[in-house]
């Protein structure tokens, strides 16, 4: 009578190790904040360069508020990527997990979770300054405004999880993972700005920036999915 495989039976369930991963980052980026600190104050600075550098006498010029979020948004997550897993091989951890009997697209989704709630801690922070330097409407259609957040950032570290964790053994990481990134993620950007510049123009349109979130939802849906295809055997030793 066969057997299954030994390491099949003691391999933790998939939203075990979810979790796992999950409080193990968090944890660690309670207890040094360092991730956090530096993504935010990574933002903040971007955002008072551009409301210098795009505001003339308490205006904005051509309504660029949302570009500007969203630029911000994208180069803050690219910081927050590298250095989370740089954490991991700095403190040879990545090596163990990869190793472990687990199912490594498990790892994934898990490093993908402690992405988002991080850079929901930059949106808190970055979305009212927006508001308070370009004057723009954030709680007339606050609903909609964070379904454009909440999907365009899935999409942008969907596919920067996979892409860090890629090049994390790459001694010119740092370079290439924005080379490799910002091109795969164009689309994600572009309706990002799209959906949030229809919500701060004085008649918004509701209809379109509805259509951009369907639009996102499906980039995110690709994205994640191929992602989990493709980690196992790309993460191999």
């Amino acid at each position: 009578m066969l057997k299954a495989p030994e390491s099949h039976l003691s391999t933790p369930g998939f939203f075990r190790v979810v979790c796992l991963m999950v409080m193990k980052d968090l944890a660690v980026e309670t207890r040094s904040k360092e991730i956090v600190y530096t993504t935010i104050f990574f933002a903040v600075s971007c955002m008072l360069v551009f409301a210098f550098g795009f505001v003339q006498e308490g205006r904005e010029i051509d309504h660029v508020a949302a570009g500007i979020l969203w630029v911000t948004v994208t180069f803050a997550g690219t910081l927050a990527l590298g250095r989370t897993f740089e954490r991991e091989r700095q403190n040879e951890t990545l090596r163990a997990i990869l190793i472990a009997p687990v199912d490594r697209p498990a790892i994934y989704v898990g490093k993908f979770v402690v992405l988002l709630v991080l850079m929901a801690a930059v949106e808190v922070i970055v979305v009212p300054l927006v508001s308070l330097m370009f004057q723009v409407p954030i709680f007339e259609h606050s609903i909609l405004l964070v379904l454009l957040l909440i999907t365009g950032t899935a999409g942008f570290l969907a596919v920067g999880t996979l892409f860090a964790a890629m090049l994390v053994r790459v001694k010119s990481r740092g370079v290439l993972l924005p080379v490799v990134l910002y091109p795969m993620t164009i689309p994600v950007i572009i309706a990002g700005v799209r959906g949030t510049a229809l919500l701060f123009q004085p008649e918004a349109d509701l209809a379109m920036a509805q259509a951009w979130i369907g639009m996102l939802v499906f980039f995110d849906t690709v994205f994640i999915t191929l992602a989990l295809w493709v980690f196992e055997p790309l993460m191999k030793e």
